[in-house]
């Protein structure tokens, strides 16, 4: 049997076929013309040709093999015909080494195109995928956009598929919220030319590859900052979208292509999103940033589509702000600081609105402050990105503050102290007050602060009485605190209740006054008395003198 099998082709590198040479040869040009100068460079009958660069790599070798073994014969279809025409191409097999030779074949397959389905145009399309470079050199990938873009111009208003939406009679309200899936396929012709739906072909083009979806949208003229189209806008969307998930499912397609190759694509879906913004909503804004920020975006882009949200950050949600973070972080803390930023400076900026952002951000604080690797940085940007006035109370900046510190309870003291310089402790109520002077996790000098601020709202006027007069600790300092009294029965039960309250806040001050005189006094003790060495050593709200309550 030797002589049936005295060929030897290596394929791409990839895998070596052994055939009969005069089989082939009868068929190929190029292989008759690689065999002889073969015969004569070497006498060895074993050598191994080496073919690189084939079309379709082994398996395209192998129908051709099959061709030449079953005489000229092979069923040619749809999925096959660019890969055997390619092929053909590749090995001469003309008309002049066989009659009805395969070129011959599929050039008149390939002649009827304009009769094929809208599927099999699919189909035929994705094919060329594997050896993308000589299909599309060769034009036969702009033939079948071509012949695509017919069937969908048949069964779409091709003035609402390039143009803008601008115009498009659809409410704002439909429009705003967006759908990134395709309507939901009733039947199976839902996808097919004829649905009265103009998403109809969404779910067909998602197999295929980047490159060809680019081409596609290069040949209708809206690539990049030409995009104006709505419907173009959201195909890209979807077929992003679905790029994502094959990416987190570890499909074939995901290994095939980095999120890079997708970056064209992503960028022109922004500058269509920018061109229709009036028909999105800021939720569908949040979606398109999740979508399109894994592919390489460019900073144009990004910053473009981030000024658009920004300047409605008043009508997003906390579910829109949880944006996954890419730096270690759980969420994306900088983009959050980022339309903060934007929203401020904006021209349409209203006190309601700001409020309501003020608002928003506090619950945003609440969700985040658990992040172990949050850093107290980021934790400041954020809730000192708006100014005072968007909240009439910073009690929810204090829960956040709280959260964080029993999240992080290895956090040193200087970091816990600059983090509570964000409160605005004369818009604190009561009861936060009265929680951070008990809060162990809260510095000292800053809970000391805030009481002396709660302390100064209480109208003056009444008499006072010296601490040691009533009952509590007693205190031997050159400086007496005093507590606020006065005719009891003259005041109404809010301002009675509101003594009650600071005579006990004011009991937590010369508790906390206490451990500081004594915490110094053990240092001193540990130091021989050294004055100097105390005040180089003692923490930062022992070294400078506490404020009294006057």
């Amino acid at each position: 049997m030797p002589e049936l099998r005295d060929l030897a082709v290596n394929v791409n590198g990839q895998q070596t076929f052994f055939l009969n040479q005069k089989v082939l040869s009868a068929y190929s040009e190029k292989l008759r013309k690689i065999v002889g100068r073969e015969k004569r460079k070497s006498r060895n009958k074993n050598s191994i040709i080496e073919i690189d660069g084939f079309p379709g790599g082994p398996d395209g070798f192998e129908l051709v093999s099959r061709f030449c073994y079953n005489h000229g014969k092979i069923k040619i279809t749809v999925s096959n015909v660019a890969l055997l025409h390619f092929c053909a191409v590749f090995l001469g097999m003309t008309e002049s080494v066989s009659t009805s030779n395969l070129l011959k074949q599929t050039e008149t397959f390939l002649d009827g195109m304009i009769y094929w389905s809208w599927q099999d145009t699919v189909s035929c399309l994705k094919s060329c995928e594997s050896f993308f470079t000589n299909a599309d050199s060769s034009g036969l990938v702009e033939k079948l956009i071509f012949s695509l873009l017919g069937k969908i111009a048949q069964n779409t208003d091709i003035a609402t598929l390039i143009a803008s939406s601008s115009s498009s009679s659809s409410s704002p309200e439909n429009e705003s919220r967006f759908r990134f899936s395709s309507p939901a396929k009733t039947t199976p012709e839902s996808t097919k030319p004829g649905s009265s739906s103009k998403q109809w072909w969404f779910d067909d083009l998602i197999i295929l590859p980047p490159m060809i979806i680019e081409k596609l949208i290069k040949n209708m003229g809206a690539y990049g900052t030409d995009n104006d189209s709505l419907i173009l806008t959201k195909f890209l969307l979807h077929y992003l979208e679905m790029a994502v998930l094959q990416c987190k499912t570890g499909s074939k397609r995901a290994a095939l292509y980095s999120r890079s190759a997708y970056a064209g694509l992503a960028d022109t879906a922004v500058h269509g999103v920018i061109s229709v913004s009036c028909s999105f909503s800021c939720r569908g804004l949040f979606s398109v940033l999740r979508i399109v920020s894994g592919f390489g975006l460019s900073k144009d882009c990004r910053a473009k589509l981030e000024m658009l949200i920004g300047g409605m950050l008043d009508q997003a949600t906390l579910d829109d702000l949880l944006v996954s973070g890419h730096d270690r972080g759980v969420f994306d803390v900088n983009l959050v600081i980022r339309l903060m930023r934007i929203f401020v400076y904006s021209d349409l900026l209203s006190s309601k609105k700001l409020k309501k952002v003020g608002a928003l951000i506090d619950k945003y604080l609440c969700e985040i402050s658990p992040d172990q690797n949050l850093k107290t940085s980021k934790v400041l940007g954020v809730a000192e990105g708006l100014p005072d006035s968007a909240r009439d109370s910073f009690d929810g900046v204090y829960k956040a503050i709280d959260i964080y510190l029993q999240s992080h309870p290895a956090l040193p003291f200087v970091e816990r102290s600059r983090l509570c310089r964000c409160l605005n402790y004369e818009k604190m109520s009561l009861e936060a007050c009265k929680d951070l002077a008990k809060n162990p996790r809260i510095p000292p000098d800053i809970a000391v602060q805030a009481l002396k601020l709660q302390h100064s709202k209480i109208p003056k006027g009444e008499s006072s009485v010296s601490v040691k007069d009533q009952k509590g600790p007693s205190l031997t300092s050159s400086s007496e605190m005093v507590l606020y009294t006065g005719d009891v029965e003259s005041l109404s039960s809010e301002n009675q209740g509101m003594r009650m309250n600071m005579q006990r806040m004011q009991w937590r001050v010369m508790e906390l006054e206490e451990a500081c005189r004594e915490m110094k006094g053990r240092m001193s003790n540990l130091v021989g008395h050294d004055p100097s060495v105390i005040s180089g050593t003692t923490p930062y709200y022992s070294r400078s003198p506490l404020p009294k309550l006057c």
